[in-house]
């Protein structure tokens, strides 16, 4: 049975944000992307900053995953950011773990808690944008019922970092 809790985040809560976004980053793009730029994603303040400015506008919509007291993953979801997208499409901004928690419940308890933020939101659609090389993403999102559009791969620079993406759909309810 998952202890796993999912709650809105707090400004309190950026810090412990950016600190499993980094940590979960590097462990996922090690041996993906070279070292080097591997650090130049390193940035705990940078990323501290962007998660504060994101929980205290709400764009995206943040939740965390908390194990007992401390966060262990957390969620941005808002309306689609691609051009031409329909109103009622929901994008998954940000899915990440720690890696401490990886295989644990925590991206099925965050992606059951932004489902049912988008569908509050009236979107009947969701998006999300994974790195090719990303495998355990990849994964994740589908047996969570996401499949690929390979007609929307598109190279994206994430902390100066070039880095081949692929979006993922699924809608809202199965």
């Amino acid at each position: 049975m998952s202890s796993i809790q999912v709650r809105p985040a707090t400004l309190r809560d950026a810090k412990a944000i950016a600190q499993i976004h980094t940590a979960s980053a590097q462990a996922a793009y090690k041996g993906l992307v070279p070292d080097e730029q591997l650090k130049s994603m390193s940035s705990v303040d940078k990323r501290q900053a962007y998660w504060r400015e994101a929980i205290e506008y709400c764009e995206p919509q943040v939740q965390v995953a908390i194990d007992g007291e401390k966060i262990v993953g957390f969620v941005g979801y808002d309306r689609s950011r691609d051009e031409k997208s329909r109103p009622t499409t929901g994008e998954i901004w940000a899915i990440y773990a720690a890696p401490t928690h990886w295989n644990q419940g925590v991206g099925l308890a965050l992606w059951d808690a932004a489902r049912d933020g988008l569908q509050e939101e009236g979107c009947t659609n969701v998006t999300a944008w994974v790195p090719l090389r990303n495998e355990r993403a990849i994964r994740f999102h589908e047996l969570a019922g996401f499949k690929q559009e390979l007609s929307t791969a598109k190279t994206n620079v994430i902390g100066g970092v070039k880095i081949e993406e692929v979006r993922l759909k699924r809608p809202i309810t199965n």
